[in-house]
């Protein structure tokens, strides 16, 4: 195994009510936790996905759309734990690891990152080094992950879009990448600007970037590539339309660090 690891590195797949990162709920999370002594674990997770209607926390319906994807209903997960209720237990296996999946950059990580922020439970997924497979698959043959379960395992794959099944293959992927092409690197660090790239965001959804100085520009809208803190200053009445929009929790929470620190 050519994968070089200096700390713990989580593969893990989600299975939600949707593809929404601010408004869906994860129904599934399946995890296979790697250490670099080459020890191993994982587990998989069936949640009761919630939301708050008149105060109250309520079931919330797994639309059928959804469900034909990755055949969770409703009545699968009625007597499953909320994910405020195993929260602490999943930021556990995250805390002192980087992170891997398939198109996760860009849809698990999100909505992750967005169930802790609800549940209460503090925890930074931005400060992990973080690979998606998709990404060297995407830049090398662009397909989907059964089709590259396929062609780098040379296996079917079986009961795909269960959570199970997805992260294990995108573990099984990522090995078979790393032995397949020389030029892709093996240390996560590595990794994680192959997949992620050099442009980094502040937040998950990729609303809030950087400058050639660090410093934080919105990536969106009429004020886009200008300064948040130099908008904010000049126009107070945009973080209260961005604060009461639909963003993302991480990416409100980022917008409310820059105001506050503009107002010290």
């Amino acid at each position: 195994m050519k994968l070089q690891l200096t700390r713990p590195l989580v593969f893990f797949d989600l299975e939600t009510t949707g593809l929404n990162i601010a408004s869906d709920r994860i129904v599934e999370i399946s995890y296979h936790k790697v250490y670099p002594n080459g020890n191993a674990e994982g587990k998989t997770l069936r949640i009761k996905p919630t939301m708050l209607m008149m105060g109250q926390e309520v079931q919330m319906h797994i639309p059928e759309e959804a469900a034909s994807v990755h055949g969770i209903h409703d009545e699968d997960v009625a007597a499953c734990p909320t994910f405020k209720e195993v929260a602490s237990e999943i930021a556990a296996v995250f805390a002192d690891a980087d992170i891997a999946g398939y198109n996760s950059n860009h849809f698990d990580v999100p909505l992750l990152a967005e169930e802790f922020i609800r549940a209460g439970v503090q925890i930074d997924l931005m400060q992990s080094k973080r690979i998606d497979v998709f990404t060297i698959f995407q830049r090398k043959e662009p397909r989907n992950l059964t089709a590259a379960y396929q062609f780098y395992c040379g296996k079917n794959l079986e009961d795909a879009h269960s959570a199970n099944a997805d992260t294990m293959a995108t573990y099984e992927v990522l090995l078979a990448q790393l032995d397949r092409y020389e030029d892709v690197p093996t240390t996560v660090a590595e990794l994680e600007e192959f997949t992620t790239g050099k442009s980094q965001f502040a937040d998950f959804a990729g609303r809030i970037a950087y400058d050639n100085e660090g410093v934080e520009i919105f990536n969106f809208g009429k004020y886009k590539g200008m300064r948040v803190g130099d908008v904010f200053r000049r126009d107070t009445g945009y973080y209260g339309w961005l604060m009461n929009g639909d963003f993302p929790q991480y990416t409100k929470n980022v917008f409310m660090r820059i105001y506050l620190n503009i107002r010290k």
